[in-house]
């Protein structure tokens, strides 16, 4: 028999894995590691043998954790609304301001109106009790050149003043010269005819007809006129004593009354 060659069997002994491959969970806080291929000895790979596992602690996710984030999201939400609340102060402070100083705008420039309101009418006194006084004064003189005027009063001056009193009382008529009614023009001329004075017959020629003289130079038998001369629209006469006589209307007739009563325009010495 011949002999049989034993050729031993020699088996390609297995590489140690050299990659690792990594498996991992989390279970009730801890992160459990499955590392395969790492310096697994081979004859454990071929019994089946189960790959090593690692296990790593981690941290819990706690309540205290949780309470920490809500109370800075709260903190944070506070701020927003301080920061809001903030600007709306500082919004409505500005409006106030603004308001504020339109108002006192306002003010002062009520007051100034006001101030220059009574400085126009304490001008506008003093200038109405400037002219009251004026003419107090005036009123003053005449009466005093009058008394004296009266006193003096003679000859045709008398005589043309006693006409005018007797007349005093009767009807103003337009158009008419006597005897028992007058207009202005009519009664004057009548009264100047008691003393051989001959007057034109209307107010407006009249008031031309003698020396021009001034009101505070009256004598008792001036004519007195009232408009423009030589365009004047009422006559009467001087008779002393700050008075004069005329017919003046249809309601009142032949009257007597004081200069101011209607102070006249002019005056013309005619005697």
């Amino acid at each position: 028999m011949s002999p049989v060659a034993h050729i031993p069997s020699h088996r390609k002994p297995r590489r140690a894995t050299s990659t690792r491959a990594l498996r991992a969970g989390v279970t009730g806080g801890f992160l459990t590691l499955a590392v395969a291929g790492a310096a697994v000895p081979a004859s454990a790979t071929e019994n089946n043998a189960a790959p090593a596992e690692s296990t790593l602690e981690m941290p819990t996710v706690s309540a205290t954790l949780a309470n920490t984030a809500a109370q800075t999201a709260d903190a944070t939400q506070q701020a927003a609304s301080d920061y809001e609340l903030q600007a709306q102060k500082d919004q409505a402070a500005a409006h106030a301001k603004i308001a504020a100083k339109k108002a006192k705008a306002e003010a002062d420039r009520k007051a100034k109106e006001a101030r220059e309101a009574a400085r126009k009418a304490a001008a506008k006194r003093a200038a109405e009790a400037k002219t009251q006084a004026a003419k107090a004064s005036r009123s003053a003189e005449r009466t005093t050149l009058s008394t004296t005027s009266v006193s003096n009063a003679s000859g045709n001056a008398a005589a043309l003043i006693s006409f005018l009193k007797a007349q005093l009382g009767k009807a103003y008529v337009l158009g008419s010269s006597g005897p028992s009614s007058y207009d202005c023009s009519g009664l004057t001329q009548a009264a100047f005819k008691q003393v051989g004075v001959s007057l034109p017959r209307v107010s407006q020629d009249q008031s031309t007809a003698g020396t021009p003289v001034s009101l505070d130079s009256l004598q008792p038998g001036d004519l007195l006129y009232w408009g423009s001369a030589g365009s004047a629209y009422h006559v009467g006469v001087y008779v002393g004593g700050g008075k004069f006589i005329g017919a003046q209307n249809s309601s009142t007739g032949i009257v007597e009354r004081p200069l101011d009563y209607d102070t006249p325009t002019g005056a013309v010495r005619v005697l």
